[in-house]
């Protein structure tokens, strides 16, 4: 019989997916919905492109006719109202019933919007989607002063893209240092740095109490927790995501932070499988659930619920060390599995723009943040990946070259 497939979404997960069931599956049904009225495109350029530095072109991944050609429809602009896993049917707002064999769900999030006065006004920007970095682009190239909110790695994307165009930006951080769980204040001063040479000025605890209108309701400022006032006729915010789950209430799939799934990417019902960011996992490194958004983390998460729908049966988990990098700076940054999540942490700075910090959690590495030298990033995502105990031997960690035979003598001593 033929198998159909129904995927909601159309980010890297879903569209992994959707490539992976046409694979496995030559004969399939294979629906992919999504309420965007684009398809895939590279959300890691999309940064570029509100710098000015890239054009639209490169940043398109796959148009209409790639769906086309492989047999799988495409359904732009679609949104779900909910979906019936009883009758396996997902309704949309059309009003069509579309009836699946498995379902995977990977619509992702939202960005969260600050519970603060007028914090809906007119040039305040969020960054998720391409759409919203063509508005940022247009925005911050016609303003002269900004303020950015969000302390972490789309914030700096914002802080980036604001010094890359020109405008005067305060980017106000709620601790006392740019991805506080991460980064120690010796990795942090390196970013912050690096900041003031774009031209955007870190400002530490602090934060937005309201934003300033002008009668249009235009955003024209923002006033800290502290008093402070800053001209902003540009704001950028991102504080995290909203999971687009509403449509799930009353499924029955089981959500704890995201959409709970197993190391197959399937949740607690039978033939409905999620991906992406919107998932908490089970994580075979870690020994226990996690989250990860990482474009490589969703794209292989698509891939393996897609193996697992296909063959119908438990045969590939996931098991997958991400990092993220930044290249705003003259010296590159890096972050790779959990950095945030250690019970202790090692590190050292090299020089003034060269520093390593590593988590640890029962004697195993299982993420770090490098910058400067990213050349230890191969050995330490195999320490990882393999769950080597480095009980005693962190010095070994922290040499700029780490000397894996080094580490496995001092094991069997």
């Amino acid at each position: 019989m033929t198998q159909s497939y129904v995927i909601i979404g159309d980010g890297i997960s879903g569209s992994s997916a959707a490539e992976t069931l046409r694979e496995k599956d030559p004969d399939a049904e294979i629906t992919v919905v999504t309420d965007e009225g684009e398809p895939l495109y590279n959300r890691i350029l999309i940064k570029e492109f509100a710098k000015g530095k890239l054009p639209e072109a490169p940043i398109s991944i796959h148009d209409e006719e790639w769906y086309a050609d492989r047999g799988i429809e495409l359904r732009l602009n679609t949104h779900v109202l909910r979906i019936d896993p009883d009758d396996h049917v997902v309704r949309t707002h059309e009003g069509d019933d579309l009836s699946y064999d498995k379902l995977l769900i990977a619509t992702g999030g939202t960005p969260t919007q600050l519970p603060v006065p007028n914090s809906d006004a007119e040039g305040i920007h969020h960054f998720w989607t391409f759409q919203d970095a063509r508005k940022i682009r247009e925005h911050a190239e016609e303003a002269d002063t900004g303020v950015v909110i969000g302390a972490g790695l789309l914030g700096i994307d914002l802080a980036a893209i604001s010094g890359a165009q020109g405008v005067d930006a305060h980017y106000l951080m709620r601790g006392n240092r740019w991805w506080r769980y991460a980064l120690s204040l010796d990795g942090a001063e390196i970013i912050h740095e690096g900041l003031r040479e774009k031209g955007v000025t870190p400002v530490f605890d602090s934060g937005v109490d309201r934003f300033e209108v002008d009668d249009e309701g235009h955003v024209t400022g923002a006033i800290d927790p502290n008093g402070e006032h800053y001209d902003a006729e540009f704001v950028g915010v991102a504080i995290g995501l909203d999971f687009n789950t509403e449509y799930l209430r009353g499924s029955g799939i089981e959500q704890e932070e995201g959409i709970l799934v197993d190391e197959y990417m399937q949740t607690n019902l039978d033939d409905v499988y999620a991906a992406g960011d919107l998932t908490r996992f089970y994580d075979t490194i870690l020994g226990e659930y996690a989250q990860n958004g990482s474009w490589g983390s969703a794209k292989e998460q698509g891939k393996t619920a897609a193996t697992n729908m296909a063959a119908d049966d438990e045969v590939d988990a996931f098991r997958w060390v991400s990092s993220y990098s930044i290249t705003h700076f003259d010296f590159p940054f890096l972050s790779f599995g959990h950095p945030t999540i250690g019970d202790e942490y090692v590190e050292r700075k090299y020089s003034d723009t060269e520093w390593r910090r590593l988590a640890l959690k029962d004697g195993k590495v299982i993420g770090g943040v490098l910058i400067g030298d990213l050349a230890p990033q191969t050995r330490l995502k195999k320490l990882m990946r393999e769950e080597t105990s480095v009980e005693g031997q962190t010095d070994v960690l922290l040499e700029e070259e780490i000397d894996l035979d080094q580490l496995a003598v001092s094991q069997e001593q």
